[in-house]
């Protein structure tokens, strides 16, 4: 009996580990999205700077919406990828919006002035649009197509490789596979 004991502690670990590392691997498809091949929820809301935003006003452009706040450590990891990204297309063909999600808008404000800001940010008041989309935590950016189809739900800080493969393969359209991705060394 006692062998066979040595035996069973292992064994009852491995539920364990697979849970663990279940939590630290933050992998997209993990967690699909109903949203996938659907339109986009539509969302009218208050920028940052005191003006408003649609999603409707985007229609035509590839839309990156990235759920974001200043308390999130892996927003501030993922911060540089968004400012290669609002560089990285022009503004007639792509777009990236923030949504800032459960913050102060002074505290979001203070965070992209360290930081910096080079693309638009909403306010989420009440997290009503993150609702919407599903959100279950911060940083989630959904890619949108031009026609206002969700595409890619992806969970975790982006990369410069997941922006760039997705947008495009959204800028050349359905059927038309994307170009080789950079994978530049930060990443």
């Amino acid at each position: 009996m006692r062998g066979r004991a040595r035996w069973l502690l292992p064994l009852a670990a491995i539920p364990a580990l697979g849970i663990l590392l279940f939590g630290l691997v933050r992998n997209p498809d993990f967690f699909p999205t109903p949203f996938i091949g659907q339109p986009a929820p539509a969302w009218h809301l208050e920028t940052l700077e005191g003006d408003s935003l649609s999603l409707d006003e985007l229609q035509g452009k590839v839309v990156l919406l990235n759920f974001w706040a200043s308390w999130c450590i892996p927003c501030r990891a993922e911060h540089s990828v968004l400012m290669r990204a609002a560089s990285a297309w022009p503004e007639e063909d792509v777009q990236v919006v923030g949504v800032v999600y459960d913050d102060r808008p002074a505290n979001a404000q203070r965070f992209l002035d360290q930081l910096g800001n080079d693309w638009r940010h909403v306010l989420d008041p009440g997290i009503r649009t993150a609702i919407d989309y599903g959100v279950h935590g911060v940083p989630e950016s959904f890619f949108i197509d031009r026609d206002g189809t969700v595409r890619m739900k992806y969970i975790g800080p982006l990369t410069w490789n997941a922006v760039k493969t997705n947008v495009d393969s959204l800028l050349a359209g359905p059927g038309i596979p994307a170009g080789e991705p950079d994978t530049p060394a930060e990443e």
